[in-house]
């Protein structure tokens, strides 16, 4: 007896027609879902940035002359067509939902997802060159052209972006700027008299120093000297190995600047010699401040962007320039006061930094209970009680440098040794620094060379684990100039770390002072 033949083997058209409308209704409805979740709207339905929405209308991808307008996946997602394009919307976009029904926006630090190291991870570099195909248009200036050839020649080996210099197009910043600037035409306050003489100084005792021609003034600290044991133990907790081995160093007396040296004292030094010259009188080995005079320091060009990132100056330390505009500044600040001004040893700057403490910070507290690192982190805050009093940094700085009003006295009397900005010291930059120098040294100044010189103290955007006192670090002299348009680079601004600066100390040599 034969079978009888199923329904839809009997009439498989049927299938073909059934499988035809599924795979419509799927298509249809998907790109219907696609083309939904696509839109701005519904993109900031969930990303409730309070000034997301005006910043992207008063930006160059939607107000221009073109009337061409760019939208959120533009920019937010690879380029259509591109593999990874689904797969990333699938993935952010889960991963929106549930930031928007778990986490509260109002702890969201908004300062920081502004900044360019949180950008490229949200910004497809491919997705701008989809739209920019053409490089170098009709119209673009020669620096323009400079800094697009740098671009294509340095794109893959120094992971550079279109947002490295062109970070406002998206999100309109009032800060922000990429040409250069005349730092002069920076708020500054010099108005009232000026001074005539700088400090008479006769003995070892704190004094206030005055710039003449200026009515600018900072304050000078007396740093006893004594010993004590440079670097952190093994137990340590976030210890790194350039960190020891622990010796112990004994230290002369100096005088070192208060806080860092202000926007009121560089642009001072900025105003008086002014100068569109790269060249400066060399500095040697031994700082032969009477190898030049006044009138021979030239002064810094013009920096790309504002170099206060529209934070204000006045008393807020001075930012951006580099370990070589530093050294001039110093060398500029001895001639004008007839005193040896310089920038600290790294061994000066721990040894005042600790003011007499052998422990992780000069206040008390352990960098574990101070630092966001840890898983335990996810569900414990840090404790910020003490160190919010002594440091500006990652958790109460709104990512960006503050007066040193701000914050306590170290046991010196000093301000901002540890965070706001990160601070020069003279040495050059080695990992096994410390075994070079031996169990015991009196006044070491480092390495008789090197490539990057060690910058101390950790600054606005860091965790409190890198604000340690015996946590070193150094300059990146590449990297912290990669989107510097110049050719040759500027010898005097970086374009790419905020959070550098720098304090001077005076030699206590009564030679020196003239009286």
């Amino acid at each position: 007896m034969s079978k009888k033949r199923g329904f839809f083997k009997k009439h498989p058209w049927i299938v073909f027609i059934m499988g035809g409308l599924v795979g419509m209704t799927v298509v249809l409805f998907g790109n219907r879902v696609m083309h939904h979740t696509g839109t701005d709207e519904y993109c900031m339905s969930c990303h409730v940035h309070p000034h997301a929405d005006d910043s992207w209308k008063l930006s160059s991808h939607y107000n221009n002359p073109s009337g061409v307008k760019v939208h959120c996946i533009d920019c937010h997602l690879p380029p259509k067509g591109d593999w990874r394009y689904f797969r990333t919307k699938a993935c952010t976009g889960l991963y929106d939902l549930w930031a928007y029904w778990t986490k509260d926006s109002a702890d969201f630090n908004w300062e920081r997802k502004k900044q360019l190291d949180y950008a490229v991870d949200i910004v497809y570099n491919e997705s701008c060159k989809a739209c920019h195909i053409n490089l170098f248009p009709k119209g673009l200036s020669d620096d323009g052209c400079t800094a697009h050839l740098y671009y294509e020649a340095n794109e893959t080996k120094l992971n550079l972006q279109c947002i490295s210099c062109h970070l406002d197009v998206g999100h309109y910043d009032p800060h922000y700027r990429h040409a250069k600037t005349l730092v002069s035409s920076m708020q500054t306050n010099y108005t009232g008299p000026k001074f005539t003489e700088p400090a008479r100084v006769e003995k070892f005792e704190n004094f206030t120093e005055y710039m003449p021609g200026t009515n600018v003034s900072f304050e000078m600290v007396a740093i006893p000297g004594g010993t004590f044991k440079m670097g952190s133990p093994d137990s340590e907790k976030f210890r790194r190995d350039d960190e020891g081995p622990v010796h112990e160093v004994l230290i002369s007396p100096f005088f070192m600047g208060k806080v860092e040296v202000s926007w009121d004292e560089f642009l001072a030094f900025r105003l008086q010699t002014e100068s569109e010259g790269r060249i400066a009188p060399e500095i040697t080995k031994e700082r032969n401040l009477k190898a030049a005079t006044v009138d021979a320091i030239s002064g810094p060009t013009p920096p790309f962007g504002n170099p206060d990132q529209g934070w204000g100056a006045g008393k807020r330390p001075a930012i951006t320039m580099t370990y070589y505009g530093a050294e001039i500044y110093c060398l500029w600040l001895s001639k004008i006061t007839g005193k040896n001004y310089r920038l600290p040893t790294e061994a000066e700057w721990e040894y005042a930094a600790r003011g007499g403490t052998e422990t992780p910070y000069f206040f008390e507290g352990a960098p574990k209970q101070y630092s966001s690192q840890g898983w335990w982190r996810k569900f414990f805050d840090p404790d910020t009680a003490v160190i919010n009093s002594y440091a500006v940094y990652e958790l109460n700085s709104d990512m960006k440098t503050h007066e040193p009003s701000r914050v306590k006295n170290n046991p010196f009397g000093l301000k901002n040794m540890l965070g706001n900005v990160m601070e020069y010291c003279s040495d050059w930059y080695a990992v096994d620094a410390y075994a070079q120098a031996g169990a015991s040294t009196t006044n070491p100044t480092g390495p008789a060379e090197g490539e990057e010189h060690v910058v101390r103290g950790g600054n606005y955007s860091h965790d409190a684990a890198e604000l340690r006192v015996a946590a070193r670090n150094h300059t990146l002299s590449v990297d912290w100039l990669k989107t510097d348009p110049q050719q040759p680079k500027s010898i005097w601004w970086y374009s790419d770390i905020k959070g550098i600066g720098f304090r001077v100390v005076c030699e206590p040599d009564s030679a020196i002072f003239r009286k």
